[in-house]
């Protein structure tokens, strides 16, 4: 680390997330970072006590030195809009980004300050690591920690350091963000893939690292999953019409196994029973895939396993399936907004 660490901006969209800002807050505050840092809350319209909660931590902030919380409206409540919204609102060269329901490990902040002068990269960020607080949400964060839920993607199951095509939120030197104007307003969804996307394409480094760990919660329903993967699908099929190549077989794997299981169901029951050898041997896989990835977990929570994948599987290949070409052609007629250049501290 340099004799004077730089000063750090923490971006958090929020909306409705009273159950977890606080927590979130308090551990970015209590970084384990010299240098200085403030916290900008981009709030949507939320129906909880978020903008209360958010209120509460700017008053009680007012006179930290080492870190204070702001905060600036997000009226649309998009996540990419909140994004673009806290960088405009910020000062500082690196801006990290943070969810309201991620919690932030001590040295993470000081961690990827040192990797981004060591690496040279734009952006640095580690790994998802996925909680629960109930017997649900260990089964999907067992499942999303695992291979046989969201395949060889690093920032969720781990591995080595080095070069990456996409990492989870991320550690920015600011004058990239600036240099692509922040992020696409139009996605939704996959705003993080498709930024990291430019960034490299314009000849950026992406890396991960698993130093970096960032404590996830996750939905905490079956349909809330179900939305959030539909979602992801939906979008990260936009990307590949935004961004051709930037698809590949990881990605094509959940739309394929809807397809192959819709299948097996029709011709099985019209023509032979033969075609549920599809849908069996689907729900016999995730079976025996849950057994290793609920190593440890009561049995209440790894009973879940195999819904919390089929969830995820069949409704991120469903979005996937059925994200219609308007939402493409939006995207590329949109114009992406201009970060405004910060004022340094």
């Amino acid at each position: 680390m340099p004799a004077a660490p730089p000063a750090v901006s923490v971006i958090m969209p929020v909306l409705n997330e009273e159950r977890h800002l606080r927590d979130a807050v308090r551990h970015i505050l209590q970084q384990d970072y010299a240098g200085e840092m403030e916290v900008v809350i981009a709030l949507g319209p939320s129906t909880d006590r978020t903008d209360e909660i958010a209120a509460e931590l700017v008053r009680e902030t007012a006179s930290n030195p080492w870190g204070r919380v702001h905060t600036v409206p997000n009226p649309t409540g998009r996540t990419p809009a909140a994004l673009n919204a806290a960088i405009r609102a910020s000062r500082h060269p690196i801006v990290v980004r943070v969810d309201g329901h991620g919690m932030l490990s001590p040295d993470y902040i000081a961690t990827a300050v040192r990797l981004l002068e060591e690496t040279g990269a734009q952006n640095v960020g580690g790994i998802m690591h996925a909680e629960g607080e109930n017997d649900w949400e260990h089964a999907v964060a067992a499942a999303m920690t695992s291979k046989i839920g969201v395949g060889n993607a690093a920032f969720h199951t781990g591995g080595e350091a080095g070069p990456a095509e996409t990492v989870y939120l991320g550690v920015f030197r600011r004058e990239a963000l600036e240099r692509q104007g922040g992020y696409n307003e139009e996605f939704i969804r996959a705003q993080d893939w498709e930024l990291n996307f430019r960034i490299r394409e314009a000849g950026g480094l992406i890396w991960f690292s698993p130093e970096l760990r960032v404590r996830y919660r996750p939905r905490p329903s079956v349909k809330a999953l179900a939305k959030q993967y539909k979602d992801y699908g939906r979008w990260r099929r936009v990307v590949a019409r935004y961004h051709s190549g930037s698809i590949n077989l990881r990605y094509l794997a959940p739309p394929t196994a809807v397809c192959a299981i819709a299948a097996g169901l029709v011709v099985g029951a019209v023509l032979t029973p033969l075609g549920f050898v599809v849908p069996a041997g689907y729900l016999a896989a995730i079976t025996a895939g849950s057994v290793p990835a609920g190593k440890g977990l009561p049995w209440k929570a790894r009973v879940r396993i195999p819904v919390a994948l089929a969830t995820m599987h069949m409704s991120w290949g469903f979005g996937f399936l059925t994200s219609p070409r308007s939402l493409a052609k939006k995207v590329i007629e949109s114009r992406r907004p201009a970060v405004t250049a910060p004022t340094q501290a």
